[in-house]
């Protein structure tokens, strides 16, 4: 951290340093459920900034104490403006539990790691106490707790329905998405004094109202309605269906706006802006970060998070894969928003400013690593479009898929003096490498996969084709296993080509809906036969606006209304879980015993028996190489000469 930076270098989050900037009120104060980063990747630092850059005093509030007499809420006294709210960059549910409901003893978004620094539901925590407070200032709640909880959800941790986060939070307002956008139109209103109340036409935010008043019109909207909540309560049916509305308004280019009665009230939800342009997204970035955390916490220990990302480079935004089990189109969109080449340039540059940077750009991606510049060919098929992904089930043919935006941009950053590497650090999408899933594939890939391989692969390469049964992966809205296979010899001859040995790191998902405990054993099966030894493997977690936790929750898939088996009991998850664990004795006795009864025992031969050998003849081979080291040689010559 650099010693000499002034603290106003930094937004203020104590009432010192907002008395140093020579403020008497803040317009604006964010309370943020993560400690305070000042850096692009961190959704508190880019509205701050966004808020600075518009000439309005803005102050943050990272990790107040809910516990206590509140002081932390009360340090800077009511803005002058709004209150803006996030949880922080992850759902606070998804950062406190497993899978499994077990509490987390770390937060990677805080000092040392230390867990217990925000409350669950923290979005609705920090608003009730704030209209406490201060009953007459509005509250503003946006980042990815709210963006997903904006309608009728299922909550996991609670095991049941949840109106939106509107309702029990209180909030004024709600952005979903990303949120410049709708901030700027917000603070461009304000700035001309019109009050937040009457603010209902802005798209992608969400608001309540009685039912007894009239929805102010839209003329360029429709409007849709559905079923209400308390008759998602009643009917699980009725909350499937909602769901492919909501995916499908969420992700047009031309979309509608819903409407959703909940108790007394009207939900309202504006439909999204379009993505955003080149020029707005590289504004967002250039905005002058210090790429640090602020100094308070340098006693305090390191944050793991800030840690993870400190020296990457985050290229665009979106992801048209769809997958259903991921929140990110729900949040980012489906459409790629792509940074231009000079603004990544100016980033490169500040990275490899910071004091501690050593040459190695821990990651130049995004939500998915190669989807960079990525778009239709043809918009005005785009603007009709009304699917939820664009390569599923097969790649569109008015998707334009060419990596060489992407690569010309590697071999930009890599030409940097100060570059030693710049490693690909994000989930490549292996489907759009290989000819036999992208029909639109061009020459582009191969000049792609070498790049990639000869370059920017830090050891080796995670992917992701989470499982191996067709049927699965076509709920998952994945392409079918054989691919995979496909894009593994491509990836070994691109690594053989260069002299490299660089391993692939696939990864699984386990209880995933539509999965069987025999698609578990067969995937053992399969990825063994492949040489896999698997450890990047998780257990489904259901958390809000997924296709995967409305069929766990309603055992009917959205789109269909067609019955889903799901593993739900604690049994049923681990009975899969267990097989990706083969190779470890403690689990052997369970395995077999599965098997036995699927009536596989050329799963047992495969799985068990080959696998005693396998590890005996690694102890062999092993013992070899103890018995004919140097040290051991050293050992018997001696005993030789005595």
């Amino acid at each position: 951290m650099n010693e000499l930076r002034p603290i106003t270098d930094w937004l203020p989050i104590t009432q010192k340093e907002v008395e140093k900037r020579g403020w008497e009120q803040l317009d604006v104060i964010i309370i943020s459920g993560d400690a305070y980063v000042d850096h692009p990747a961190f959704g508190t630092a880019v509205i701050g900034r966004i808020i600075e850059s518009k000439g309005f005093k803005v102050g943050i509030i990272p990790q107040p104490n809910w516990k206590d007499d509140l002081r932390d809420f009360k340090k800077f006294g009511a803005p002058r403006l709004f209150f803006g709210i996030s949880s922080g960059c992850m759902d606070p549910m998804v950062n406190h539990y497993t899978a499994n409901k077990r509490k987390r003893s770390t937060d990677a978004y805080t000092p040392g790691g230390n867990a217990g620094f925000r409350p669950d539901y923290a979005t609705t925590v920090y608003t009730k106490i704030l209209k406490d407070l201060y009953p007459d200032t509005p509250v503003i709640i946006g980042g990815i707790e709210a963006s997903l909880r904006r309608v009728t959800h299922y909550d996991y941790w609670k095991d049941q329905l949840f109106p939106s986060v509107l309702v029990d939070a209180g909030a004024d307002i709600l952005v979903y998405g990303m949120g410049e956008p709708p901030l700027l139109e917000i603070l461009r209103l304000l700035d001309k004094g019109v009050p937040l109340s009457s603010m209902k036409n802005i798209p992608q935010t969400a608001y309540l109202q009685d039912q007894s008043q009239k929805i102010i019109k839209n003329k360029h909207w429709e409007d849709i309605k559905i079923s209400s909540h308390e008759k998602c309560l009643k009917d699980k049916k009725s909350f499937a269906a909602n769901f492919k509305i909501i995916e499908q308004e969420s992700n047009k280019v031309n979309a509608r706006r819903i409407i959703q009665n909940v108790q007394d009230k009207t939900l309202v939800i504006n439909p999204p802006y379009p993505p955003m342009t080149e020029k707005e997204i590289d504004a967002s970035f250039d905005l002058p970060y210090t790429r640090e955390p602020h100094p308070k916490y340098k006693k305090r220990g390191a944050i793991p998070a800030y840690e993870m990302i400190k020296f990457s480079i985050n290229i665009h935004r979106g992801c048209f894969g769809g997958c259903s089990f991921c929140t990110i189109s729900a949040h980012q969109g489906k459409f790629i928003a792509s940074r231009s080449e000079e603004s990544v340039m100016k980033e490169v540059d500040k990275v490899t400013a910071m004091s501690d940077f050593k040459g190695y750009i821990s990651d130049i991606g995004g939500p998915s690593a190669n989807m960079y510049k990525m778009k239709g060919k043809i918009q005005s098929i785009c603007d009709r479009c009304v699917a939820p992904s664009c390569i599923h089930p097969v790649v569109c043919s008015n998707l334009d898929t060419s990596h060489k935006p992407l690569t010309k941009l590697y071999q930009k950053v890599d030409q940097h003096p100060k570059i030693k590497k710049a490693f690909v650090g994000s989930g490549i999408r292996y489907d759009l490498l290989v000819d036999s899933y992208n029909k639109n594939a061009d020459d582009s890939l191969n000049e792609y996969m070498d790049q990639l391989v000869e370059r920017h692969v830090c050891g080796r390469l995670k992917v992701a084709p989470e499982h191996t049964s067709d049927n699965t992966l076509k709920l998952m809205r994945k392409p079918s296993f054989k691919h995979f296979h496909e894009f593994k010899k491509r990836y070994e001859k691109a690594n053989e080509k260069f002299g490299l040995n660089q391993p692939l790191i696939p990864y699984f998902i386990s209880s995933h809906p539509g999965s069987q405990e025999e698609d578990m054993a067969n995937l053992a099966a399969e990825t063994k036969d492949m040489g896999f030894r698997l450890e990047q493997v998780q257990d489904f977690t259901p958390t809000p606006m997924t296709v995967a936790t409305i069929i766990y929750y309603t055992g009917l898939h959205p789109y269909t209304l067609r019955p889903v088996f799901t593993a739900k009991t604690k049994k049923e998850k681990l009975n899969q879980h267990k097989f990706f664990f083969w190779h470890k004795k403690e689990y052997r006795r369970e395995i077999k015993a599965s098997l036995e009864k699927m009536d596989r025992p050329d799963l047992i031969e495969k799985l068990l028996n080959d696998a005693k050998r396998q590890l005996k003849n690694e102890r062999i081979k092993s013992k070899k190489r103890i018995v004919d080291s140097p040290k051991s040689r050293l050992h018997k010559n001696k005993k030789r000469r005595r």
